[in-house]
């Protein structure tokens, strides 16, 4: 198959190009709402919260409820350390990107460069393209993101070392623990204690770790699977709500916004995109097409909301940090339809397992 039969059978995708069409409707709708005052100026946090607070935490732990063998386990320790090499990486990239930026003009620009909104803006889509193994990924991925931002990314905008309270709030965030959770239920499901939860076409039982609530407490599960398709819907609604309340018109006046968001949404994505070509042709990176997948959409999201208020709780150039999270956020609702072909044409030329 050639470059030109690639593409045309990515666009002629029609589950795919659903999604796309789909994320720009909904984000759209979420504008109009607030524009019409059908909705107030409070309904952006508060769906922003339902889902930082409940559904994501639902949809990340039901990710893991899956069963492991020697391939998922090779495509998750891969992701799992990927994702602290690539934040090594975007720390010292970053430095000569931003090289003519001084003082915290230069400290806001590369740590909002290096940390996207991957959970609040990449999660919902990754789940809506990909299902749950692709989430699955996408959380281990996010691990060694969390570690860099509430470390490196506090030390760097507080410039304090690191406290006890900013610990306990990230061990204590529902997301961090949905997410380990799941993964101490995925990892050790054949080490845990086993409950037979039905019979094989032979009459033989077939038996589950206790703590796979999929397969033992159907009942309670079903709770679960309930919250986790709303991710992407209450996303998207949510950044269309914010997106309405916020004045574009004087954002788009700084130019250094400009900079910092083509450089979040094509500049880091592309250093991904190519450092995984390169790794996985030598054989030293080994990934499946929905790590592939994950990792692109993560690099490809608008600044991380945590980095945001980082910037203005500690008065780190905090208008431009406000800036750059509204015309990123702009750039990346459009991009991000580019980006995903971009994803489906390299996995079509069977580069990955």
């Amino acid at each position: 198959m050639n470059f030109f039969e690639v593409v045309m059978d990515t666009f002629r995708n029609q589950g795919l190009m659903m999604v796309v069409m789909s994320s720009i409707i909904i984000t759209l709708l979420g504008f109009f709402l607030r524009k019409r005052n059908i909705v107030n100026e409070t309904a952006g946090k508060t769906l922003s919260s339902i889902l930082l607070t409940v559904i994501i935490p639902a949809l990340a732990f039901n990710s893991f409820m899956a069963p492991i063998n020697q391939q998922s386990m090779r495509d998750g320790i891969s992701i799992l350390i990927w994702g602290f090499v690539l934040y090594i990486i975007l720390i010292a990239v970053t430095i000569p990107v931003f090289a003519k930026y001084k003082g915290d003009r230069k400290t806001v620009l590369r740590l909002l460069t290096i940390f996207g909104s991957t959970t609040f803006f990449g999660i919902p889509i990754i789940s809506a393209l990909y299902g749950q193994e692709a989430v699955l990924l996408a959380n281990l991925f996010n691990i060694g993101y969390r570690v860099f931002l509430y470390s490196y990314c506090y030390i760097k905008m507080s410039g304090l070392k690191m406290e006890k309270k900013n610990i306990k709030d990230m061990l204590l965030n529902p997301i961090v623990i949905a997410t380990f959770a799941g993964l101490f239920i995925w990892l050790f499901q054949d080490s845990l204690p086993q409950i037979a939860t039905g019979t094989n076409a032979y009459g033989y039982n077939i038996y589950h770790a206790f703590l796979r609530v999929d397969q033992t407490l159907p009942v309670f599960y079903r709770f679960v699977t309930f919250l986790s398709p709303l991710a992407s819907p209450v996303a998207w609604l949510a950044i269309g709500v914010t997106l309405a309340g916020i004045s574009i018109k004087e954002a788009a006046k700084e130019k250094d916004a400009w900079y910092y968001s083509l450089a979040k949404i094509a500049f880091v994505p592309v250093i991904n995109l190519v450092l995984i070509l390169i790794l996985v042709s030598v054989g030293i990176l080994d990934i499946s097409n929905y790590g592939f997948a994950a990792t692109m959409i993560m690099m490809a999201t608008p600044a991380a909301t945590v980095a945001t208020a980082f910037a203005i709780g500690f008065d780190k150039e905090a208008v431009l940090a406000s800036n750059a999270s509204l015309l990123s956020t702009i750039v990346a609702v459009f991009s991000m339809p580019f980006w995903i072909v971009i994803i489906q044409i390299v996995q079509n030329m069977g580069i990955f397992n």
